[in-house]
């Protein structure tokens, strides 16, 4: 049922009449649903990878993961678009290199798109997955939608990927070892400079009264700005005592 709703024909608007084809007739098309799923796949898919390859060594097992669930999205996508959509399904024996180019296209992409997106966060690492997912996603390409065009890898083209590669990555390289990464600040939350933040109430172990964790300790200065502990006025009495506001001896 599912493979029927993304490629189920439908007719066309009655056609104009050409050269060969009879006045009203119709000719198949695909649904929308199959190739718009199918377009938006290769796209997440390639998303999740560059994430992944880029963020890896902040969190292994939970970056790992969303490059897996990247890879899936991509190979179910090429499958909808390669196997289940078309009329013509290409034969068993061109399965192998359609998934595998595929796979490979997707990390190639992952690793261009990931290491130019987070080269300040990840300089050095950067500068290996961008010229590294540029010469991979071309052959990559090649292996996937130019099978014949091998002979192309050790041609003026791919001398000219090859060289951008080189330049690419001694650029970055270079980049890399001048600049200081810029802090990672995903999931970070920044704090407001001069932002005043109550602090729970500490228990003076000596007297065992509550006091306000802000207070501040005799002989030590408070910080310019700091919230000081607001005071209670003592009041002298008839024995010369003072008394606080509750009536007790200071």
């Amino acid at each position: 049922m599912t493979t029927a709703l993304l490629t189920r024909p439908h007719p066309r608007p009655e056609p104009e009449t050409a050269a060969g084809s009879a006045p009203g007739s119709t000719q198949p098309s695909s649904t929308l649903l199959g190739p718009y799923l199918g377009y938006i796949g290769y796209f997440v898919g390639a998303g999740l990878i560059s994430g992944s390859v880029v963020h890896y060594p902040l969190d292994p097992a939970r970056y790992a993961l969303i490059g897996a669930a990247g890879v899936l999205t991509f190979l179910l996508a090429t499958i909808l678009n390669e196997f289940i959509l078309p009329r013509q399904r290409p034969a068993g024996g061109q399965l192998l290199r359609i998934v595998g180019g595929s796979l490979l296209l997707s990390m190639g992409i992952g690793m261009l798109s990931g290491g130019i997106q987070h080269f300040n966060e990840f300089p050095t690492r950067s500068a290996v997955l961008v010229p590294a997912g540029l010469v991979g996603s071309f052959l990559a390409y090649i292996v996937r939608y130019a099978p014949h065009r091998t002979k192309a890898i050790l041609g003026p083209i791919g001398i000219a990927v090859v060289t951008t590669a080189v330049l690419a990555f001694a650029a970055l390289n270079y980049l890399a070892q001048h600049s200081a990464p810029a802090e990672h600040g995903h999931g970070e939350v920044a704090t407001t400079v001069g932002e005043h933040v109550e602090q729970p109430a500490a228990t003076d172990t000596h007297t065992g009264v509550e006091k306000p964790a802000n207070a501040t300790t005799p002989g030590v200065e408070a910080a310019p700005g700091a919230r000081q502990p607001k005071r209670i006025p003592k009041v002298a009495t008839h024995d010369g005592q003072p008394h606080g506001a509750d009536g007790h001896h200071g």
